[in-house]
């Protein structure tokens, strides 16, 4: 499925992608680059962090929602390997569905919002990020999702597939059949645990990656 263009609102990835229009193919530049086209991916530079670990917290701890975990481990193509030193970028929308920018955001960044950060996978190809469950935009009918893009030491950016959640009503199965399933599936399903909801998801570098 070709990189698609999410209309009327800003930053979409994945899921967004796949069930928006098409607006033909991507300049030849596009089609040469790891994953093809990625509209925004630039903003994985700004206010990127010198020191990155592999743990990240995307919300303030008096942020309004419910607190969400999640954690995984990133591997090589064949889905066995540890890949150690892989930067995520990952951003979401708050409680009520948007992307609030921060202070002195602009352009790209300020689309994504302030609940946005960073990490690098460790030794292990383990990482974990923190934050609150994202609520789904207010008007459509989308998923809730948390969109992450990849930094290979070696390769250009490129995004994967959303983190989605099983349990959303919103996540039918015409929108599950849509899915590139870049980086394996996005689909998690979450346990609450002392308040806390908690999910795994494993990222295969290369999987369904366009000129990987």
């Amino acid at each position: 499925m070709r990189r698609r263009r999410f209309l009327g609102l800003a930053a979409g990835f994945g899921l967004a992608a796949c069930l928006s229009a098409r607006v033909g193919l991507a300049p030849a530049a596009d089609r040469r680059r790891t994953g093809g086209a990625c509209d925004g991916c630039e903003a994985i530079y700004d206010g990127q962090p010198s020191a990155l670990s592999s743990t990240v917290r995307l919300t303030p701890e008096a942020e309004p929602g419910e607190r969400m975990e999640i954690s995984g481990f990133v591997y090589r193509l064949d889905g066995r390997t540890p890949a150690p030193g892989v930067i995520l970028y990952l951003w979401q929308t708050n409680a009520q569905g948007l992307y609030v920018p921060g202070p002195g955001q602009r352009g790209a960044a300020a689309s994504h919002g302030r609940l946005r950060g960073w990490l690098r996978s460790g030794s292990r190809g383990e990482y974990a990020f923190s934050t609150i469950r994202p609520a789904p935009y207010p008007q459509g009918d989308l998923p809730a999702h948390v969109h992450v893009v990849v930094k290979e030491p070696d390769r250009n950016e490129y995004y994967l597939d959303d983190f989605l959640f099983d349990d959303d009503p919103l996540l039918t199965a015409a929108k599950r059949a849509v899915l590139e399933n870049r980086g394996g599936s996005g689909i998690m399903r979450l346990k609450k645990d002392n308040g806390r909801w908690l999910g795994r998801r494993d990222l295969v570098l290369g999987r369904h990656i366009p000129n990987y």
